[in-house]
């Protein structure tokens, strides 16, 4: 865990409108590190507009997003480059990795781009592959399983000890017994390693896992089961 990064996720007054339709109507969140959240709602409820503008890559018309202790809505694109290879790992529904490379290629490269060494950048992939049980072999990742190439997406977010882990429907594209792994590899690591975890999903098996659930309906984010 990256001890300089002391402090979690945390939004306020967030507000996004687009088409004259409001998707975020100031929400509020905290999570902190070692915690998790999930966020479920309808399709189209603004559940991936909420991340992306947790990483910047969306404006949102209100509020403020601290992660890790940076003020996301406040600074530059190239303090949100930094935040996005330092602060932030996103893990996608379809992992969004390189298939002709292979699963250290893949863990190693968020590293290699930060300008670190390749022989220290293969020497962290190949011992976080081998904690989450994915092969290190040389066997290109499209030639992997489902659930291999989601846990292959995992240890490439963690490897950045991030102060904020985000997922966008993780578990969306894997069959029943793959989704029960990765669900539980997702919340264990984040546990186990100090992150911040923000995941949204549909699938409330997967939701019910997280320390606590938020759904996001007519752009207002409340915690399910809150008096």
């Amino acid at each position: 865990m990256n001890q300089n990064d002391s402090s979690g996720l945390d939004v306020s007054g967030l507000s996004y409108q687009v088409g004259g339709r409001t998707l975020l109507d100031c929400v509020g969140l905290s999570v902190r590190r070692t915690e998790s959240v999930a966020v479920t709602g309808p399709s189209g409820s603004g559940k991936s507009t909420l991340l992306m503008c947790i990483l910047g890559l969306i404006k949102p018309q209100a509020g403020t997003i601290s992660a890790g202790g940076m003020d996301i809505t406040r600074v530059g694109s190239a303090r949100l480059a930094q935040a996005r290879r330092k602060t932030l790992s996103m893990v996608f529904q379809f992992g969004e990795l390189l298939p002709e490379l292979s699963p250290v290629e893949n863990v190693a490269l968020p590293v290699l781009l930060d300008g670190g060494r390749h022989q220290e950048a293969y020497r962290r992939a190949e011992e976080l592959l081998g904690d989450l049980g994915v092969p290190t072999g040389s066997t290109p990742t499209g030639m992997l399983s489902g659930g291999e190439r989601q846990r292959t997406a995992v240890a490439r977010a963690l490897i950045t000890e991030p102060a904020v882990l985000l997922a966008d429907e993780p578990t969306g594209a894997l069959d029943p017994e793959a989704k029960e792994g990765v669900a539980t590899l997702l919340f264990t690591a984040a546990r186990d390693r100090g992150c911040a975890l923000l995941v949204v999903t549909h699938d409330l098996s997967v939701a019910e896992r997280a320390d606590r659930r938020h759904e996001l309906r007519g752009g207002i984010l409340a915690e399910v089961g809150a008096l």
